[in-house]
């Protein structure tokens, strides 16, 4: 597999590109700024840059003009990315020295396969070789229950964004809360189809918040999803949670197609009752 360094200012943005790159077998490289970027390079010489064009300290237009002036440095594959999207903006990237581009939002089931385009120009050492397998299969069709409403429960912002970036794009609805009380009143307001909630957040937690949408009798059906980080796992989580009465625990990090097929198998069992 390859390393790929990931040039973006975007906290959020930054995070969904380095998760999606590592859960298809990649080894995400970051940096937040131009300079960090061609010093990461520099270090590390990785075997595709992916660069945002409106970058701090040095933008990218800047960077692919030192990239492409290194006799060795040229020779890697420089990916623009920018959520601009006015007409000539894709000549004025490639005719800065990038090698492609892609538009913001980037979309996260097809993100990984149109990076690895770009790898596919270039040989990877023998000791990290390109797999051809999942990430270059075509996109997974439309889920049936595609229009289901979620509701995602987690006190990280980014947690929230990846998972609505994930989801969203094949069609379901995401609700969000950032705690308990909150994610409890959306769920009286929405009656989503799934619930799939973090374990760890602070005060009131994910076994709190089961026990009370398990205590509601027009809550209680809704097919319940825990997702927690390996980080916190002691063990003893995903036998409590699927006491508590959750239908799935899952572990960060998840591969985007895997956690579409839990959902998926979820709200299958659920209606199939």
């Amino acid at each position: 597999m390859a390393r790929i360094l990931v040039i973006e200012d975007n906290p959020a943005n930054l995070e969904l590109m380095a998760y999606l790159l590592k859960a298809f077998g990649h080894t995400p490289l970051v940096a937040r700024d131009g300079e960090e970027g061609l010093s990461v390079v520099r270090r590390e010489v990785p075997d595709l840059i992916i660069c945002d064009v409106q970058i701090p300290k040095l933008d990218g237009y800047e960077v692919a003009s030192q990239l492409k002036s290194h006799p060795v440095f040229r020779k890697i594959p420089l990916v623009g990315v920018t959520a601009f999207a006015m007409v000539g903006d894709r000549d004025k990237v490639l005719a800065a020295g990038f090698d492609g581009y892609l538009a913001k939002p980037i979309a996260p089931e097809t993100f990984v396969r149109d990076v690895e385009a770009f790898l596919r120009r270039v040989d990877i050492p023998p000791n990290r070789p390109l797999s051809p397998a999942p990430p270059v299969a075509p996109a997974p069709p439309m889920p049936p229950h595609a229009r289901a409403t979620i509701l995602v429960v987690d006190n990280s912002p980014i947690n929230i964004t990846l998972l609505r970036n994930t989801l969203e794009p094949f069609g379901y609805t995401i609700v969000a809360a950032n705690g308990v009380r909150e994610a409890l009143a959306l769920a009286r307001e929405t009656l989503p189809d799934l619930i799939l909630s973090d374990v760890h957040m602070p005060g009131e937690g994910g076994y709190d918040f089961i026990k009370l949408v398990k205590a509601e009798r027009h809550l209680s059906r809704i097919p319940f999803m825990f997702i927690s980080s390996l980080v916190w796992e002691s063990g003893k989580d995903r036998a409590r949670g699927l006491a508590l009465g959750a239908e799935r625990f899952l572990m960060r990090p998840i591969e985007p197609q895997a956690l579409l097929a839990e959902i998926e198998a979820c709200l299958h069992e659920r209606k199939e009752e």
